[in-house]
């Protein structure tokens, strides 16, 4: 291949691999898949039964991998096939008998694979290599997940007598060992994280579009601002790619940037500008790659479908419109631009809090250590899940508490007393012996009881949305945002448990009004700290949703508002709370001020919790009360949006110090007069940002983060 010498990190990851389980975390473009393709070929070249098992997060990905397997021109030794739901049903037995390298996805593994594993004996009975590609991705409900199949994976090779060694390539992550470690629930993982490969120049701008309304924080548009500097770019010659999160987004951006070609009398150059998104055919898809690569495009408008490392070549620029959700993401995006010596990277910020937060703190932007990838295997539902598939792969025993853990019988004992399982002598299986319990799992959501999402237009299953979600995103006339298109919901249908929706392209969006309780269920840590009395445990979760606004997309003003009537939702989760003890100790706090203050509060550390946990805002749930009924006092409430927890809101209980800093800087730099969206408005708050009070927030936070004095056992001042 040309190859004719590799970095000191690639060595090290092969020697590593032979070793035992191994995770790379090096930066874009160092070399990741040398790391794991050379061990697994050297082993499948050597022994003609030996197998090896790649797992990519998408389809684009494995076929961007089998296209680079066949570059090495080792037909005769490898079979490589790519195994997913695109795959002709003729082909599969074929490739099941025949292929000693299958690329597959979790999915398939976990509803196709696994649970047949007899007509896959050949595979795990020779099973020497698992790879994980892009491990980062495997984190919150999505991860747990997967580190539950994973361990499936490994009880089942077992059965067959081999133990895979597992190789996985990362991003740059805050904990790569621990994540290596929740996820394959395997000890002494070797990290291999010092890039030695040669890295290029780049130029990193930050750009902030012009503050339109000082006292609402309005700016101008990021999507004209993006299609400004993509027209510029182009013009110059330079290859570029511009990331998008929402596929609308995508569209706009591109439809700007050729009517400013046009104008520029350079139809030209607009004819050499594409999007990329997903809900292309894998044609189309391959068709736009060939194009980027060689040359023949200048400039493409993406959502993250080409944040993963699928190679396009060489690039100029990167422009990332609007912060991504991680700092990890972001960096993944600029590393497309620069592989040719010199490059130029762009974080183009909107209104939202993070966005202006960053561009407040450009340096620290720059130096801030990436997230931390966070998951639990043994969230109570999804473990649960989990429990029943391994059961009808094969009888639950004793001898699978080294892999499934030794809890595992005290979830069988219950699952049993539900009549989802039986105890026979051989050990726990599944009530119904016609049973597929793999195809009740969604490994995208944390709870089985789910809503269908169907578009009207195409009849196209677009997906399912958790009960304890679907009230607030999905009831009807939400619009909704999907895979970054978005949708306007018809109906929601309670009792087929799905909803309805079509494409909507108008210019207002929705915010549901809800009405919530949070009651603590069990303490499992407390600490003092700033002053205050912080918990973490299980908490139980009810909502009302009562009615919803529709808002202008530009100036978020109020169009109009519609009552519900849906039902109350109640689920089990985890989270933090902090009471603030007598916080009117040195000074009266007036009471009409400190609701509006504990609320602006609560939406800051949501906010920048993000910071902390690979997450999104909208997996965090909270509430905020003057005088709630357990802890007798002002108390925040912070939990993992998603029934059972998955490990967030732990992360924020470990570094609430941090947690509470990075509020403090968020509110307290942000010009607005009174609270914006770039401060202390959220765009998912059930009360619809009322009360909210910046100033009271600040000085709580004062009163938190300066010179305390006590003058009780918990009194803040």
């Amino acid at each position: 291949m040309g190859i004719e010498s590799l970095y000191l990190h690639q060595e090290a990851a092969i020697r590593s691999a032979f070793a035992g389980p191994t995770i790379v975390t090096t930066g874009t473009a160092s070399g990741k898949s040398l790391c794991f393709q050379l061990p697994t070929l050297e082993v499948l070249c050597s022994d003609s039964k030996a197998r090896a098992l790649y797992l990519y997060p998408t389809k684009a990905l494995a076929q961007d991998q089998a296209r680079a397997l066949h570059a090495f021109g080792m037909q005769q030794a490898i079979a490589p096939a790519i195994y997913d739901g695109d795959t002709p049903r003729g082909e599969r037995a074929a490739i099941r008998r025949r292929s000693n390298l299958v690329l597959t996805n979790p999915d398939m593994l976990h509803v196709g694979i696994l649970p047949n594993h007899a007509a896959w004996a050949e595979l795990f009975a020779n099973l020497a290599f698992v790879v994980i590609d892009e491990a980062h991705v495997y984190r919150g409900v999505f991860g747990s997940h997967v580190a539950n199949v994973l361990r499936r994976l490994r009880r089942v090779a077992a059965r067959y007598g081999t133990e895979p060694r597992f190789l996985l390539a990362s991003a740059t992550i805050a904990n790569p060992l621990e994540l290596a470690e929740r996820l394959t629930g395997l000890d002494e993982i070797t990290l291999i994280g010092t890039d030695t490969a040669p890295t290029a120049q780049r130029t990193v701008a930050m750009w902030n579009p012009p503050l339109l309304d000082e006292q609402l924080g309005r700016r101008a548009s990021p999507l004209t601002e993006a299609a400004e500097l993509l027209e510029r770019l182009v013009l110059e010659g330079a290859r570029t790619i511009c990331f998008m999160k929402s596929r609308r987004g995508v569209e706009l951006i591109l439809r700007h940037t050729v009517d400013r070609l046009n104008s520029s009398d350079r139809p030209d150059l607009a004819e050499r500008i594409a999007p990329y998104r997903a809900g292309y055919t894998p044609q189309q898809r391959r068709e736009l790659e060939r194009r980027l690569t060689s040359g023949e495009l200048l400039g493409v408008v993406a959502t993250d479908a080409l944040e993963l490392g699928i190679d396009i070549g060489t690039l100029d620029a990167a422009i990332c419109v609007t912060f991504p959700g991680t700092v990890s993401s972001l960096r993944q995006m600029w590393g497309r631009a620069g592989r040719r010596g010199s490059g130029l990277a762009v974080f183009l910020a909107g209104e939202d809090a993070l966005d202006q937060f960053f561009c407040r703190h450009p340096d620290e932007f720059l130096d801030r250590p990436v997230e931390a990838a966070i998951l639990d295997h043994e969230s109570p539902q999804i473990y649960a899940e989990h429990l029943v598939c391994a059961a009808h792969e094969a009888p639950l025993s004793d001898e699978d508490a080294g892999v499934l853990g030794a809890g595992w019988r005290a979830h069988a004992d219950v699952l049993a007393a539900a009549g989802i399982l039986r105890e026979r002598v051989t050990g726990f299986v599944p009530r119904r012996a016609d049973d597929y319990p793999a195809a009740r799992v969604e490994l995208r959501s944390a709870s089985p009881d789910s809503f269908a999402l169907i578009d009207v237009d195409s009849g196209e299953l677009l997906g399912q949305v958790e009960a304890v979600r679907a009230y607030s995103t999905v009831h009807e006339g939400a619009v909704y945002l999907h895979l970054g298109r978005s949708y306007e919901v018809l109906a929601l249908e309670l009792d087929a448990r799905r909803a309805l929706l079509e494409p909507f392209t108008g210019d207002y969006f929705t915010q549901a009004k809800r009405e919530s309780f949070t009651y603590i269920e069990r303490l499992e840590h407390r600490r003092e700290t700033l002053g205050v009395s912080l918990s973490f445990g299980a908490v139980a979760v009810s909502e009302t949703v009562l009615g919803f606004q529709r808002k202008g997309l530009r100036d978020h003003a109020v169009i109009d508002f519609t009552a519900l009537d849906l039902p109350t939702v109640e689920f089990s989760t985890r989270g933090l709370w902090f009471e603030l003890a007598e916080p009117v100790a040195d000074e009266p706090f007036p009471p009409e001020l400190l609701l509006g203050a504990l609320h602006a509060l609560e939406h800051a550390q949501i906010a920048v919790l993000p910071l902390i946990a690979m997450c999104d805002r909208w997996d965090i749930g909270g509430l905020s009360t003057n005088a709630h009924p357990q802890t007798g006092g002002p108390t925040i409430f912070i939990y993992d949006g998603h029934p059972g927890g998955i490990g967030i809101t732990r992360r924020g209980f470990d570094e609430f110090e941090r947690l509470v800093d990075d509020a403090r800087r968020l509110i307290g730099e942000c010009p607005c007069a009174a609270g914006c969206p770039s401060c202390v408005q959220s765009p998912k708050c059930g009360n619809l940002n009322e009360p909210l009070s910046k100033r009271g927030a600040l000085e709580l936070l004062r009163r938190l983060t300066g010179p305390r004095t006590r003058t009780g056992p918990r009194a803040l001042t």
